[in-house]
């Protein structure tokens, strides 16, 4: 068997004190320190829409980027709430993350939530 070596990050949580204080500070700190080989940032529901709004976070956004965090975005979810174009303007990819979260799930991939 092999080891997982990436791990994925669904944040639903639109607190941006938890956003700072676990969601990119692990992310980033999990690449730079070598804890995770891969590491991509899943936002979803609520969080869309903080991060389009939010101009600390998307500071946070571009730092994750830079470190190497695969940062993606629900499409349904920022299609409902209005802010793909935003998103897509922070480099943070958007598409439908129903089945892949599913695949994520069925295949015992390492997935935090938040």
């Amino acid at each position: 068997m092999s080891k997982k070596t990436h791990l994925y990050l669904l944040w639903t949580n639109e607190n941006p004190i938890t956003a700072e204080k676990m969601v990119f500070m692990y992310t980033v700190n999990s690449l730079i320190n070598g804890w995770w080989e891969k590491v991509t940032l899943i936002i979803w529901g609520a969080t869309t829409k903080l991060v389009s709004e939010d101009v600390n976070i998307q500071k946070m956004v571009k730092e994750a980027l830079e470190a190497g965090v695969h940062i993606t975005a629900c499409k349904a979810c920022a299609d409902q709430l209005g802010v793909t174009e935003n998103l897509e303007k922070l480099k943070i990819e958007v598409k439908y993350w129903g089945v892949p979260l599913t695949e994520i799930l069925k295949s015992e991939e390492k997935l935090l939530t938040i």
